[in-house]
């Protein structure tokens, strides 16, 4: 799978690619990550990529000219653009799953005031990653990156790793223990030493639903009845 990540600050982007399961992944060619610049589309000798607002107001707004210009660079066949902005579509682990079937991702991270409203109209869609503000669009980007990325294929190594995580379900994960087994009088739950597996799959089911329920009852909501029964 192939990202392209749009923005003005490549620098800011480009180091925590680098590290940890993304950057594993990159190395074994699991994914693709191409940083693009989006002043490489801004002409005249300053590259300037953002304007006052009409209307007046403070703050820059970034150029729709040049945002079309490096969206247009960067776009495949077959490609899906996502803008990167406070209204768009929340992010949640179900959506990361279906963008995980699309073959490219083109991110375009806003910044200063926003993109001109044009932009909106050059993009498949728009996404969030909560009810706050950032400076940019780059953290979200790489957010992203990371929430579909380690759902391709053989990037965290074991597959079975992104089905008991939190959220697959609709529920919160279960709690993970490991050595020592005692510490400052907290002990590991005999149910993880006995060894019995069906009991302990049982354990962790009866765990991530009361950790879902006292946490996040919020999730169970969109939850089949059927699955709660499990």
């Amino acid at each position: 799978m192939r990202f392209s990540i749009l923005t003005l600050h490549p620098e800011l982007v480009r180091s925590p690619l680098d590290h940890s399961i993304v950057g594993r992944a990159r190395e074994a060619g699991k994914l693709e990550v191409e940083v693009c610049d989006i002043r490489d589309h801004a002409p005249g000798k300053h590259r300037q990529a953002d304007d006052a607002p009409y209307g007046g107001g403070a703050g820059m707004v970034m150029k729709v000219d040049v945002l079309d210009a490096a969206i247009t660079a960067a776009r495949s066949e077959g490609a899906k653009v996502l803008l990167a902005t406070p209204s768009g579509r929340r992010l949640d682990q179900a959506w990361a799953r279906e963008l995980a079937d699309e073959s490219h991702l083109v991110l375009v991270c806003g910044h200063y005031e926003g993109v001109d409203a044009r932009v909106e109209e050059l993009v498949d869609g728009e996404f969030s990653i909560g009810d706050y503000v950032l400076t940019g669009g780059e953290l979200a980007a790489l957010v992203l990156v990371e929430a579909v990325g380690r759902l391709l294929p053989g990037v965290l190594g074991n597959d079975d790793s992104a089905q008991d995580e939190s959220f697959s379900a609709g529920r919160l994960e279960y709690p993970q223990y490991t050595r020592p087994r005692s510490y400052k009088d907290m002990d590991v739950p005999d149910v993880l030493l006995s060894g019995h597996h069906a009991k302990i799959e049982a354990w962790r089911r009866e765990q991530s639903d009361e950790r879902t329920r006292a946490r996040r009852p919020d999730l169970l909501v969109d939850v089949d009845p059927a699955d709660d029964a499990r």
